[in-house]
């Protein structure tokens, strides 16, 4: 379970350039619920994640994992119990490596049972292997070969394979991990994606553009403005809930309109 309490981070405080990023939020999120968050540019949302994985430290506030305070803990250390995904396919991977290579470092740093500078046996290979059948494209063949020649959709999905399923996190963050593919890569990663959350029975909090995805994804949709939450709906709440319906709800609670066209468009 991820807590967080009345958490707060502003950048340059004190300057003509101070921005309040975050501004007094406080959110629950159980063990293998998924929530969706939307909001315009400079809502906050990349900042909440990077305060939940530990890139810097919040001015105010808590975070908890599993009743565990987290909110000084190095971002390296919470990386053994928070898997991230980011926008960009090129993050995440090491693109000089092979896929193999690639995959033994995730499993390596998040396993408690072997140190990071363990040698991977014949089974754990069989391991690899097996998980990368099920993503469908073919990688099961070219473990030996450089991260750097995947396209951007078998990255992404190497990505999420490393991050969610060779050693389950306590919670996943997707950062709009599906923003830089094509269409219809885009929907094969958000299936997967799907797919992973469910089996592993994982808790998700994953940033999206697209209104659709907001709803048709997950239990939970979020929506933030000016570094606050103004809306948090779920359960017969959230089911039947249109499009247009959330828009109503965000004007609602934010006090205004949603004005960002990336969002708009994509009803």
């Amino acid at each position: 379970m991820l807590r967080l309490i009345n958490v707060k981070k502003t950048f340059n405080p004190g300057t003509v350039n101070e921005k309040v990023a975050i501004n007094g939020i406080s959110l629950t999120v159980e063990d293998g619920e998924f929530a969706t968050i939307i909001g315009s540019n400079g809502a906050g949302k990349s900042t909440l994640f990077n305060c939940i994985a530990g890139s810097f430290y919040a001015d105010e506030g808590s975070v908890e994992l599993d009743d565990r305070d987290i909110t000084f803990v190095p971002d390296f250390q919470r990386a053994t119990q928070i898997g991230r995904l980011f926008q960009d396919p090129m993050k995440g991977t090491a693109p000089n490596m092979t896929i193999e290579e690639n995959l033994a470092l995730a499993y390596l740093r998040a396993s408690k049972k072997k140190s990071p500078f363990s040698r991977i046996s014949v089974s754990e290979r069989k391991l690899f292997r097996e998980r990368l059948s099920l993503l469908g494209m073919g990688l099961e063949d070219r473990m030996k070969q450089p991260v750097g020649l995947l396209s951007g959709g078998q990255r992404q999905a190497l990505t999420l394979l490393m991050a969610a399923t060779l050693v389950p996190p306590k919670i996943l963050l997707l950062d709009e991990h599906t923003a830089a593919l094509d269409p219809a890569t885009a929907e094969k990663v958000l299936n997967l994606t799907r797919q992973v959350v469910e089996e592993n029975h994982l808790a998700c909090l994953m940033i999206t553009h697209n209104m659709h995805s907001a709803l048709d994804l997950g239990n939970r949709t979020l929506m933030m403005d000016s570094g606050r939450i103004v809306l948090d709906i779920k359960g017969p709440e959230r089911d039947g809930l249109t499009v247009d319906g959330l828009l109503e709800k965000f004007s609602v609670g934010a006090g205004k309109e949603l004005d960002n066209d990336r969002i708009l468009f994509s009803k």
